[in-house]
């Protein structure tokens, strides 16, 4: 995956994406998050659309991978 995907995500998709390695199922990180669990599964479906990747397993390992760069806000490459 390019790192300049992550710019296509959504503020709300990138903090999806980052409470995504802790391990808990939609329904926990809709509480964790405050937000529908419905809802997870609409970011999960966009986040793993936006990134070519093909489920939730790839979509938390990019998350890993890019921790820092998902919780500047910005990939390495909007950085000056």
């Amino acid at each position: 995956m390019d790192i300049s995907a992550l710019d296509t995500l959504t503020p709300r998709e990138r903090e999806v994406l980052r409470v995504l390695p802790i391990g808990d199922g939609n329904r926990a990180l809709a509480r964790r998050l405050g937000i529908a669990e419905r809802t997870v599964k609409a970011h999960l479906t966009s986040i793993t659309r936006k990134l070519g990747l093909r489920n939730r397993v790839e979509a938390t390992l990019v998350s890993v991978r890019w921790a820092e760069q998902l919780s500047s806000g910005g990939t390495c490459l909007n950085r000056p």
